[in-house]
């Protein structure tokens, strides 16, 4: 009889970790490199590719999604976005250590960090910090992946106050809008508040499409749905300007992405 409680008890403690390590909340890193020329974006990928993501690999840090805007080519300043998952701040204040006591990603990543300065790969590097929304604690790799002309939409939402902040980001979660875009299929990648960066208070998702139509058409069924008109109309959320700015960056993934 013993036994079998010391058994029971056992189980119940393996199944609340289990719930436990299931409901964390991932932080990500959004990490934004800046360049003038094709040259320094072809550096950049060479890093990301050959250096940067292997050795993250090799730490066991998977789902690393790496992103161009399509409007790179004809932009004066081009953009390579990388986006990391990790299981905790802890985990992400330690990678930079462990990258440079790895031999290989050293090596492999020496013409990028001692560039010559008449041959820099980029001009600014920014890095901001999320965590998930409780909604969807964990990043969800898209089934779009090998979809040649898929869209990634990667959406920022400013609001002027932090109150103002915590209503919209009620509106995802409590709310149910992170419910409504499942339903519509947005295959959504994550959900994440900012918690450091230099626009805040602010969240910031992502969501996938097969091509620019299906983003049409998803955005269209969104608008019209009966559960955002409800969500839109509801006493909590109505008549209030929870955000006062938008950003909307439509990207194709690069040949190399996790994601």
């Amino acid at each position: 009889m013993k036994k079998m409680i010391v058994r029971l008890i056992c189980l119940f403690m393996l199944t609340a970790f289990s719930i436990l390590a299931n409901a964390q909340k991932e932080i990500y890193e959004i990490r934004v490199y800046k360049m003038k020329s094709a040259e320094q974006v072809s550096a950049t990928d060479r890093y990301l590719k050959d250096a940067y993501l292997p050795a993250m690999h090799r730490l066991g840090i998977k789902n690393i999604g790496v992103f161009k805007p399509i409007t790179n080519d004809s932009s004066l300043e081009k953009q390579i976005y990388v986006i990391v998952p990790f299981i905790s701040l802890e985990v992400w204040k330690r990678t930079k250590s462990n990258l440079e006591t790895d031999d290989v990603y050293v090596e492999a990543a020496r013409s990028f960090t001692y560039a010559d300065t008449s041959h820099y790969p980029y001009i600014r590097m920014e890095s901001t910090l999320l965590e998930a929304f409780p909604d969807q604690p964990k990043l969800i790799p898209t089934s779009l992946k090998k979809v040649p002309d898929a869209i990634y939409e990667l959406r920022s939402y400013e609001s002027p106050t932090e109150k103002l902040h915590e209503i919209k980001v009620s509106m995802f979660n409590e709310g149910g809008e992170v419910k409504l875009f499942n339903r519509l299929d947005f295959q959504a990648v994550f959900y994440a508040d900012v918690i450091s960066g230099c626009r805040m208070p602010n969240l910031v998702y992502m969501v996938v499409f097969t091509d620019t139509r299906s983003r049409k058409d998803h955005w269209d069924a969104f608008g019209q749905s009966p559960e955002w008109k409800e969500i839109s109309t509801d006493p909590k959320y109505e008549n209030k300007v929870s955000v006062n700015h938008i950003d909307s960056i439509l990207m194709h993934r690069t040949s190399y992405s996790d994601l």
